[in-house]
């Protein structure tokens, strides 16, 4: 009798736990065709939502004080894309705004191209509305009433037990949002006729579904209704990533499939190698660009954001094996070396950042990926080395650039940026900033920008060489900048010098001079800042020989004061088109002081191992929000 009993009350929890099995919607990576290009894809709209209204951004955004700018801001932008999409949709826009409670994904697909066709590529939308599906519904009912009533032959098309309603679009939908593109015509050719396009959607359970193709939307009904297609979670090269990158529930993610995109670009300029044959001038096809850069052994780039209590933290990872790096991935995997905060950086900087990249290999890359690309434009390059030598060796019979310059790079390069000196728009548009190159020999290295400056401006008005400290600081003549509201050219120059194994170069005599007397150690280090070991631990530390730091509440200081600068209608700078600033109207900007809380520090910490490459970027959140 118990044990009957048992069995009768175990039907519900069955019933219950099959019933929750059978209405779960599986991750986008498991839904997406195979073929998929690029995705971004948010888990859980609600968690996304929740993590949006604590974050520094949006309560900086929503603060009473950013009020009148938000206001004309959103105000132009409602006119501008709400309003135009409400009257082609005929439903109000808040009404979707409202639906995704759940996954939202938006997708690229190769929509079954082989590259060297005119299959255009697939776009597909996934919106999970779980509790809200009868409200999917309902605006579905509507918006599909509204394109019948305006005349459209709308079809009803069933692709793996699903039947999708088909609309015809026209070259008039959302022509107020989206530009129009212009007509594609050859040279003896007649254009091509533009390709009508439609939209597929169905809503099965509270998923919607939509997408530009019956292809594209063809393993995602397959997937839902238990079909065996592939998905991009089978592909390899998902699978690294997503367990290296796509665990501990982001707060949304992103891949890009570099394999099949430059499978995709290698077709498409196989194809076109004929037509370009009888030309005098050499194909730049996008695979030939790939191939030549490196950038073709990518096999794929993923992202993914956490937002936490203790601050955001995004890391992104390049796939792309050592054994297979060439061009700009060989150059950008740097080695595993100290990328710290040297002790001659100020404390006051608000922005640094330090490379340990080899200049020699660089300088060898370089030239690999040019001959690729063009070896007419290397034997340019070339030519133009030998000319700056023959000029050079007029008065230095033993110069040599290849050597004196590009053979003498070390392998690291520091920058970093102070305040703005002064309350002028130059000032703000301009502030001090030093670049720090490593090299062997700093005299060679020295007189090899002195020789290239001649080749490119005249040096007669310049400065002569000064001493400083026992530092000699020389001075390039630069052409002379443009005066701001049509006012007389500006003399404009370039300070460099020698010291501590880096040749340094400022365009401000004063960062320039602090560099030099830092050696007397009486500067206070940037390092000794509060917070920010603690921050570079948190990005991956600082041993892998990508660093930079970056004082947000400095910059966006910075950033407040030109802005607000420029909105003067006085002002001789015009930063952004009329119809920009008629939207972003920084006149509106409230007092720094009143917004100065939702601004902290951000550091980036880089490295590379035998997978690939991989970044890390930690903005923890302002103390005075906590």
């Amino acid at each position: 009798m118990t044990t009957k009993l048992l069995r009768l009350g175990a039907v519900p929890v069955f019933l219950a736990t099959a019933t929750f099995l059978r209405a779960a919607i599986a991750p986008a990576e498991n839904l997406l065709p195979a073929d998929t290009l690029a995705f971004l894809t948010v888990p859980d709209c609600n968690v996304f939502r929740a993590a949006c209204q604590t974050s520094p951004q949006m309560m900086f955004w929503n603060d009473p004080a950013m009020r009148p700018f938000h206001d004309k801001f959103m105000a132009k932008f409602n006119a501008q894309f709400v309003a135009p999409m409400e009257q082609d949709l005929g439903l109000k826009v808040a009404d979707f705004f409202a639906l995704p409670q759940g996954q939202f994904t938006l997708a690229v697909t190769a929509n079954g191209s082989n590259g060297h066709d005119d299959v255009r590529p697939g776009l597909l939308l996934i919106l999970d509305a779980r509790d809200k599906s009868s409200l999917l519904k309902t605006n579905l009912a509507a918006l599909t009433k509204r394109w019948t009533d305006d005349g459209r032959k709308l079809r009803t098309e069933s692709i793996h037990g699903l039947d999708f309603i088909v609309v015809p679009l026209n070259s008039n939908d959302f022509s107020g949002i989206l530009p129009r593109k212009p007509p594609v015509t050859e040279i003896g050719k007649e254009p091509k006729p533009d390709q009508p396009g439609e939209i597929y959607f169905t809503q099965f359970q509270s998923l919607l579904v939509a997408g530009n193709s019956a292809k594209a939307v063809e393993a995602v009904a397959a997937h839902l209704t238990g079909g065996s297609m592939p998905a991009i979670a089978d592909n390899a090269t998902f699978a690294g990533d997503r367990l290296a990158q796509f665990r501990d529930a982001p707060t949304y993610y992103g891949w890009f499939n570099g394999t099949r995109m430059f499978d995709l670009m290698t077709a498409a300029g196989a194809a076109g190698a004929d037509d370009s044959a009888a030309s005098l001038m050499p194909s730049f096809t996008g695979a030939k660009i790939m191939g030549a850069t490196g950038l073709g052994g990518l096999k794929s780039a993923s992202f993914a954001l956490r937002a936490k209590p203790e601050g955001s933290t995004i890391t992104v990872h390049l796939t792309a094996p050592e054994a297979t790096r060439t061009g700009l991935l060989k150059i950008l995997a740097l080695p595993p070396k100290d990328a710290g905060i040297p002790a001659f950086v100020p404390a006051d900087a608000i922005k640094f950042s330090r490379f340990r990249l080899d200049g020699k290999q660089t300088w060898a890359e370089l030239q690999k990926m040019i001959a690729a690309i063009s070896p007419q434009w290397l034997a340019s390059l070339n030519a133009v080395v030998d000319m700056a030598n023959t000029l050079a060796q007029q008065k230095d019979q033993g110069f040599d650039l290849r050597t004196a310059l590009f053979g003498n790079l070390g392998d690291d390069i520091v920058t970093y940026t102070q305040p703005p000196a002064g309350d002028t728009l130059a000032d703000f548009a301009n502030p001090p900033a030093i670049y720090l190159v490593a090299v062997a020999n700093p005299d060679q290295a020295v007189n090899s920008i002195k020789n290239l400056a001649g080749l490119f401006a005249l040096q007669t008005g310049a400065a002569a060489p000064r001493d400083f400290l026992g530092h000699k600081i020389f001075t390039i003549a630069l052409r002379p900048k443009a005066g701001l509201g049509g006012t007389a050219p500006q003399p404009d120059a370039l300070y460099f010098s020698a010291a501590g194994g880096y040749l340094a170069l400022s365009k401000s005599t004063s960062i320039l001079e602090e560099y030099l007397r830092s050696a007397d150690g009486k500067l206070k280090p940037l390092r000794d800042l509060p917070g920010l070991a603690e921050a570079a631990g948190q990005a991956g530390g600082m041993g892998g020989g990508l660093f930079s730091y970056d004082n947000q509440r400095e910059t966006m200081r910075s950033a407040f004061k030109l802005l607000k600068i420029s909105a003067d209608s006085d002002s001789p700078l015009k930063m952004f088109p009329p119809a920009f600033r008629d939207w972003a109207d920084f006149s509106l900007l409230p007092d720094y002081a009143a917004v100065a809380k939702y601004f902290y520090l951000s550091v980036m910490a880089g490295n590379a191992n035998a997978d690939g490459l991989n970044l890390k970027i930690f903005t923890p959140r302002p103390p005075q929000l906590n």
